[in-house]
């Protein structure tokens, strides 16, 4: 067929009456169409609506815990705490759809005020007794003071402070667990003489910090669920965290070069089961894996602020030091932190004609610092992608610190507390 021939037919379909059906089949179905599209729309801008309408009738506190003098709990104890506050409930569909109710989330902070280091908790009002109690359960010495939210102080004036600001994303894929307190050497309750424990370098570095200087931690989390579709079912779910652990033990344990049967399959030649010949590297990332699919679960949003007056304000000091504190918990063979450089963090190079004035900087700045205040990252304003970390290594990154911790930054109660005795004269 010639590109005449193609030319006529074209032109003879346009004649014909196959065009004219169509479009007046296609003003038939438009109003439909066009109803789900609007539909679509409006159930979107309504489900934010129905969620922000709670979020801003909601009260919200943030709690400062004041560590006792002398702490030799291990980070099991802020574990136990978070398997307390472990809930995957969002609620029926009429709370979700019509009340705006969401799975229950908490901001974790570790921030430093010039030197002076503090430990926060921000959380819902009526979740606080539950977090409390459970503080109360297994550091008996610990003080919780209800105080005003930090953040809100902090008006970013391009003219006065400079922020830097991060989030973190894993090296790896989730189901890869970090080092952990148990790695170590934290489980077995060591002497305090003899512990390595990982929040000492965060809370020495952050209590060096001069005047006018700030940093802020923020770890928020919720308990993660089956969020995946299952394949072949509508309404069943899965959980994609545990699915691709198994995939990547699964492609370790395949056969070696030579081989197609996957381990534990019935060879075809022999009819014998062979296990697979794996290295000892290979055997700890398998046993590594498959106990962190063992422990509770969260999502995760890792985020850090370092925030000072323009005249005091050290990139390499501020960036590099935040950026350090997270190294510590990275192995070369399992899982680790880093930058995800995408949203709030300036990458450009620093000459005049990138960022005129600043504005991209100083857009980025105003933006981390809304989504740290507001403690969004779940949802919408400021949707980010989380991690999942399980109660074992969230434990490991924000725990309270034994006596090991000198730093004179941290404030710590000054001396023990007691009850009085219940037989004391009337």
């Amino acid at each position: 067929m010639t590109y005449a021939d193609i030319v006529r037919l074209l032109v003879g379909s346009f004649r014909s009456s196959l065009w004219p059906s169509t479009l007046n089949h296609l003003i038939y179905v438009s109003p439909i169409v066009l109803a789900i599209c609007l539909g679509a729309i409006f159930w979107h801008v309504w489900v934010r609506y129905v969620r922000l309408k709670r979020f801003l009738g909601s009260k919200y506190t943030v709690l400062e815990l004041r560590l006792p003098k002398d702490t030799y709990k291990s980070p099991l104890a802020m574990e136990t705490v978070l398997h307390a506050i472990h809930s995957t409930s969002d609620g029926t569909a009429y709370d979700q759809y019509w009340k705006g109710k969401v799975r229950t989330w908490y901001s974790l902070e570790i921030v430093s005020f010039e030197g002076q280091v503090k430990f926060m908790i921000w959380t819902e009002d009526g979740r606080k007794a539950n977090l409390m109690s459970a503080l109360y359960a297994q550091y008996p010495g610990v003080e919780i003071y209800e105080r005003d939210d930090y953040a809100k102080a902090v008006q970013f004036d391009p003219e006065k402070i400079k922020i830097w600001a991060a989030e973190f994303e894993f090296t790896k894929p989730d189901p890869y667990p970090i080092k952990t307190y148990v790695d170590f050497g934290l489980g077995d309750d060591p002497k305090e003489e003899f512990k390595v424990d990982p929040l000492t370098h965060i809370i020495e570095w952050m209590g060096s910090l001069g005047p006018n200087e700030e940093v802020w931690f923020q770890f928020i989390i919720r308990a993660h669920k089956k969020d995946a579709r299952k394949p072949g079912h509508i309404f069943k779910k899965t959980d994609r965290w545990k699915d691709q652990a198994e995939e990547e033990v699964n492609t370790i344990l395949m056969r070696k070069k030579g081989t197609k049967t996957a381990a534990g399959e019935p060879d075809p030649d022999t009819g014998y089961t062979k296990m697979p010949i794996i290295s000892k590297g290979e055997q700890e990332i398998v046993a590594a894996l498959e106990r962190s699919v063992t422990k509770l679960p969260f999502d995760v949003c890792v985020r850090t602020l370092y925030i000072a007056e323009k005249e005091a304000f050290d990139t390499a000091f501020g960036a590099g030091g935040c950026i350090s504190c997270m190294k510590q918990f990275n192995t070369e063979h399992l899982n680790g932190f880093r930058p995800n450089g995408k949203i709030y963090h300036n990458r450009l190079s620093g000459v005049p004609w990138e960022d005129y004035k600043g504005l991209r900087e100083n857009r980025f700045s105003r933006q981390a610092l809304m989504a740290y205040r507001r403690r969004s990252a779940f949802y919408p304003p400021y949707k980010t992608r989380t991690l999942v970390l399980n109660t074992e290594e969230l434990a490991t990154i924000y725990h309270l610190p034994g006596s090991v911790s000198a730093t004179p930054g941290l404030e710590r109660v000054p001396s023990k507390k007691a009850q009085a005795p219940t037989n004391l004269p009337v």
